[in-house]
């Protein structure tokens, strides 16, 4: 018993004497910043020399191939709905590790916010089947229809909203579980009182699942 409460006051000195370093995002908001200036000042000056003619956003939509729009969108459905899964998973299994050694009966119910993390995953696994079953032989001499633009541009913006909002939910329900793991080591009764907000946070990334649902249900198979 004295060599691991000595233990636990040495984890925890370590805890308190190593330096905690933020999270460096400002080279991220910096070069989106520029990315975004730069393209301003591109369209401003095609615009002020009188070259607007240059500006040809349908001609570039319409150049790509709409089977691409559209394996472009199933892949970040599925891509960046695993980025938040990852990310979420990252966040609450270092806190439930980091409070188990305190208090190791907290491990096994925290587990559920990894399964909630998890989930997020599913949610962009299930919208890319449902996504993947729109695609389909094109067989008009003719080429792609505007129906089959319709397609591709749907399941495209479709995956990016799915993606972003499973995203988003993974990393606020990782955030939600780490600080539930601690609260709940310090406090069990907190436990049921603060996962309620970790629900609501998972509901997130059923909304983006039901937003991808609607953009893609008037559109029709490719070929059709």
């Amino acid at each position: 018993m004295e060599i691991e409460s000595d233990l636990s006051i040495g984890i925890t000195q370590m805890q308190k004497d190593s330096p905690r370093k933020p999270a460096n995002t400002s080279f991220i908001l910096v070069y989106s910043l520029f990315l975004f200036l730069y393209a301003t000042y591109c369209i401003l000056h095609l615009i002020i020399t009188g070259q607007t003619e240059k500006i040809r956003i349908g001609e570039f939509l319409t150049q790509i191939s709409p089977y691409s729009w559209a394996l472009y969108g199933i892949c970040l459905c599925v891509g960046i709905s695993a980025i938040g899964a990852g990310w979420g998973m990252f966040i609450t299994g270092t806190s439930i590790v980091g409070a188990g050694v305190r208090s190791p009966q907290i491990a096994t119910r925290n587990l559920i916010s990894v399964i909630f993390c998890e989930v997020v995953g599913i949610y962009g696994i299930i919208m890319s089947i449902v996504f993947s079953s729109k695609l389909g032989p094109v067989t008009n001499p003719e080429g792609f229809s505007k129906s089959d633009y319709f397609t591709g541009f749907s399941i495209f913006f479709g995956g990016i909203t799915v993606g972003l909002c499973n995203m988003a939910c993974g990393v606020a329900v990782g955030i939600t579980g780490s600080t539930i793991a601690n609260a709940d080591a310090h406090d069990s009764q907190l436990f049921v009182k603060t996962m309620i907000v970790e629900i609501f946070g998972s509901v997130i990334g059923l909304f983006g699942l039901i937003v991808g649902l609607i953009m893609t249900g008037k559109s029709n198979t490719f070929g059709v």
